[in-house]
């Protein structure tokens, strides 16, 4: 008489698609995540971009956990089924020159579970003669003496299952039996769900804690730069001053730093251009009362034709002097406000050529021996415009302060990678406790010429302008001044050449 004994479930639910709903979860937390990062805001921004390495490795690690429980789950398993299939095999006896096979409880109780899965089990002879058990439980079709498991299925359930061989020897005969074992998987999927859905539960509690903690930090840290974005925009169109950097981080403390550079050059230029229009008026209202006083005493009824020539000639002459003072306000407010110059290759020694060739009229009416020294070619990165304009103020300084019969000299020479202009004569000259302040706009060490004061300011911010400087010194024999401008040499060797002939 044949044994059938059936194990079925009170509790069918299978907790495998319990796995789908992380997933769920996870996806939304990533398509959130992401449609932050469209987000212009620096907030937002950040919590983007650690929330996703932290949300890819929850979905990292869940799924090695996931598949860690799974291979565990199949090990607790597989060494059920194959415990009892050699509980099975071992009270299988000899009986009657046959085979008896008693199925002991202990051989089904391994496998009791809250689950309650379905075990089913056959034992066969060598001969495929059925002992006891399941006759539909397929058996695999090799076997040896090792156990084999195996994955298959039995009324509409899927099972897995072991076969285990071994020979029972009787009298001098042997004869080889196999006991199969399989079971359905709803202890296997519950044990997998309690081996990994609590460390699943606990990363996504982390993850929710980092995310609510994260804009909470970032609000702390982010403080500092609101305050600052306050401070910006409460300010007055016209208050240029430095942004604080008090308790800001230090990355961040670098940028203020380099923006309060910035504003210390724009705060700069902007009480430049203050002075310059306030020396601008001061210089330019003493010849306009003068112009007007001269034209008033020029049209007025009792004055003869002779007087009146007379205040004409000087209302001409105060004219002139507004005229060269406005062009060289010009000239200083444009090499003052100019950018940063376009490399290009000038020579020197033609731009000094052009301007004296302008001035020899002027130098010969005073009788002065103009000339000029050139050594070597002298070419340097500069506007050959400024360039004509830095030589024509040095040089019609020389011309104007230095005595009847005296001596100007220009002279070029290259020196490695600066070239150097000298202008040199041989006149009054100028005291040493002064030199310092002749840069300065409207000063003037000397009445005894007429002259705006702007000269030599315009001359040093040109020579700025191409990376170069000047300074004063003696003149020849200790008699007189040279003024030296030093500017760098033209190093872009392959590019056109432009020279300043005829530019100035």
């Amino acid at each position: 008489m044949r044994k059938v004994w059936t194990a079925r479930a009170n509790d069918t639910r299978i907790v495998a698609d319990a796995t789908d709903i992380p997933r769920r979860w996870i996806a939304r937390l990533l398509r959130s995540v992401c449609v932050a990062t469209f987000q212009v805001d620096l907030r937002a921004r950040l919590l983007c971009w650690l929330l996703i390495p932290l949300a890819t490795f929850v979905l990292v690690t869940a799924w090695t956990s996931y598949e860690a429980a799974r291979q565990t789950a199949g090990l607790m398993q597989d060494t059920a089924l194959l415990s009892s299939a050699r509980t099975i095999i071992e009270d299988i006896e000899w009986a009657d020159g046959g085979l008896s096979a008693t199925i002991p409880p202990a051989a089904l109780e391994l496998f009791a579970s809250p689950y309650q899965d379905q075990v089913f089990y056959k034992v066969v002879t060598g001969r495929n003669r059925l002992l006891t058990g399941t006759p539909d439980l397929p058996t695999p079709v090799r076997l040896g003496f090792e156990p084999v498991f195996f994955e298959t299925t039995l009324n509409g359930h899927a099972i897995r299952a072991v076969a285990f061989s071994r020979e029972l020897y009787d009298s001098g005969q042997a004869e080889r039996v196999t006991v199969v074992v399989g079971k359905t998987q709803a202890s296997r999927e519950g044990m997998v769900a309690q081996l990994w859905r609590p460390q699943l539960i606990r990363e996504c509690i982390m993850l929710a804690f980092v995310a609510a903690l994260i804009p909470l930090g970032l609000a702390v840290e982010l403080r500092p730069l609101m305050k600052l974005r306050d401070d910006v925009a409460g300010r007055q169109p016209l208050q240029i001053e430095p942004m604080r950097a008090e308790r800001l981080p230090q990355d961040v403390k670098l940028i203020v730093q380099a923006i309060n550079q910035c504003i210390a050059q724009l705060r700069l230029n902007a009480d430049r251009q203050r002075q310059f229009i306030a020396d601008a008026a001061h210089q330019l209202r003493t010849p306009l009362s003068l112009l007007d006083a001269q034209l008033q005493y020029a049209t007025h009824e009792d004055r003869d034709d002779a007087q009146a020539w007379m205040a004409l000639t000087g209302a001409r002459r105060t004219a002139e002097k507004m005229k060269k003072i406005t062009a060289q306000l010009l000239m200083l407010a444009q090499a003052e406000s100019m950018p940063r110059l376009t490399p290009r290759k000038t020579s020197l020694p033609t731009v000094v050529a052009s301007v004296l060739e302008d001035l020899i009229v002027a130098a010969q009416r005073r009788n002065i021996d103009l000339g000029a020294e050139f050594n070597g070619n002298a070419n340097v990165e500069g506007d050959s415009e400024l360039l004509a304009a830095l030589v024509l103020n040095l040089v019609d300084n020389a011309i104007r302060y230095t005595q009847e019969g005296g001596r100007v000299t220009a002279h070029v020479s290259d020196d490695g990678d600066k070239v150097v202009l000298r202008v040199i004569d041989n006149g009054p000259g100028i005291s040493r406790d002064v030199r310092s302040r002749v840069f300065e706009r409207f000063f003037r060490a000397s009445t005894s010429a007429d002259g705006t004061g702007l000269g030599l300011s315009i001359v040093r911010e040109i020579a700025r302008l191409h990376g170069g400087d000047a300074e004063l010194g003696p003149g020849e024999a200790g008699a007189g001044l040279t003024v030296t401008v030093r500017l760098p040499a033209w190093k872009h060797v392959g590019k056109d050449d432009e020279t300043a002939a005829g530019r100035g």
